[in-house]
């Protein structure tokens, strides 16, 4: 694998999970929930940008179980667009539809309500994300 860290994005109308990788690309880590309506949104990523200095962008794509279209999906895609806007680096998809569920039930199992602990859900389904991400770039050696 390259080197170099890589950030998810879990797009959600309300909040944004954002996780990172650590430089060899073994770890995924929960980074940020950002706002999505939030005017220093743009600024808020330019600076996670700069602070990670990431060699791709994630941007989970949640699909229908049948892996039929949504407005959702449409959302993360927009947002993929917005992100093209802020920088040059590539951006790539990765099939995110138990992301969300999988994150809670973890945060459920290690003793947290998953009522009060949403930021929380939103980061670690940035986390299966980015998780799903490396793992394809392992066995592939590239995320194409």
């Amino acid at each position: 694998m390259k080197s170099g860290r890589r950030i998810a994005f879990d797009y959600g109308q309300v909040r944004i999970g954002v996780a990172a990788s650590d430089n060899s690309g073994l770890i995924a880590s929960p980074i940020a929930t950002l706002l999505a309506a939030d005017p220093l949104l743009s600024n808020q990523i330019q600076a996670l940008i700069a602070e990670y200095e990431p060699i791709y962008l994630v941007v989970g794509e949640p699909k229908h179980l049948s892996g039929a279209s949504n407005p959702s999906l449409v959302a993360a895609h927009e947002f993929a667009d917005f992100l093209k806007t802020l920088t040059d680096i590539p951006i790539h998809f990765i099939d995110e539809r138990m992301s969300t569920i999988s994150a809670a039930k973890n945060l459920r199992s290690s003793g947290h309500n998953a009522k009060t602990s949403k930021s929380k859900i939103d980061a670690m389904a940035a986390v299966s994300i980015l998780e799903s991400a490396l793992n394809r770039e392992r066995i592939a050696g590239h995320l194409d």
